[in-house]
């Protein structure tokens, strides 16, 4: 039972981090109707910036922030100066010109920094703190599932109550109308893909401290993961995302710490084809999908 009760725990803190990023593939999925398979890529050069911003300060809270600005200026240079070619009649161009973008940067990335891991360590202890003789989140889970819902809750705020949001969600769901309205889509558009680019170089630098190191591959798994919660949630979704997230991030953490690590992509496997196939749009998708 205290065994269970820690990996619940320990899932909701990765379920947190995979529900991060699969917010970031929602948030471009709404905006542009372009599933990014660039994404991982993009965030991995974050977390490089990350790791240089923390070898020359010191300070891990400079390198978070720098990650941060460069996930934002990843996803401007990655709108401005390929995806805004992607013929938008059709779609399929933009998912070519993504996977396209994951082997540059992959390539582009083994060039500089080489093939080798590079350790990232965490700013908190990883070890669980023990509760009554029972063993539950380590400090560093702690601070990844604050941070993560603390960022969730932030999208909420600038989605529901700002204007810059309302224009967002205008231009993604109306951008005809909203263009004869004054909004000028372009630049929302460019400012979504900043925005999803930025929550995906979090979501993975709070994971790598937890890996085995820093590579050029380091969030391929987190992209399919993530992935996997998107579809499973609904792509329209944003609290399908979140939902969905700590469902697999649960699930995947109790397999590996029941029957091995090995088993663990075939039950988020069983979990996607179950869910295509009783529900093809996600569990949280709106019934009607809207227009591209």
């Amino acid at each position: 039972m205290d065994r269970l009760l820690f990996l619940l725990a320990t899932g909701l803190a990765r379920g947190a981090v995979f529900a991060l990023f699969a917010l970031s593939l929602v948030l471009i999925w709404r905006a542009a109707r372009i599933v990014n398979f660039a994404q991982g890529a993009m965030a991995v050069v974050a977390c490089y910036v990350a790791f240089a911003a923390t070898a020359l300060s010191g300070s891990y809270w400079v390198g978070l922030a720098a990650a941060i600005a460069a996930g934002a200026l990843t996803g401007f240079a990655v709108e401005r100066g390929v995806m805004r070619f992607a013929p938008a009649s059709a779609p399929l161009a933009g998912v070519i010109m993504a996977i396209g973008l994951v082997m540059v940067i992959q390539s582009a990335l083994g060039i500089a920094f080489g093939p080798q891991a590079r350790p990232m360590p965490a700013p908190f202890d990883t070890r669980p703190i023990v509760v009554g003789g029972v063993p539950v989140l380590s400090p560093y889970d702690l601070f990844v599932l604050l941070v993560a819902l603390g960022v969730m809750a932030g999208l909420l705020v600038l989605f529901t109550r700002t204007s810059l949001g309302l224009q967002l969600r205008a231009s993604a769901l109306a951008p005809e109308v909203s263009r004869l309205l004054g909004v000028r889509v372009g630049r929302m558009l460019t400012i979504g893909w900043m925005l999803a680019a930025a929550v995906a170089g979090l979501a993975a630098l709070l994971l790598v401290p937890t890996e085995l190191g820093l590579t050029p591959h380091s969030a391929d798994l987190l992209f399919v993961y993530a992935f996997t919660v998107a579809v499973v949630g609904g792509l329209d979704s944003p609290a399908g995302a979140l939902i969905g997230g700590l469902v697999v991030g649960v699930v995947m953490t109790v397999v590996t710490g029941t029957l091995g690590a090995t088993v663990a992509p075939i039950a988020v496997l069983v979990q996607l084809v179950t869910v295509l196939l009783v529900r093809p749009g996600g569990v949280f998708s709106a019934r009607e999908v809207r227009a591209a």
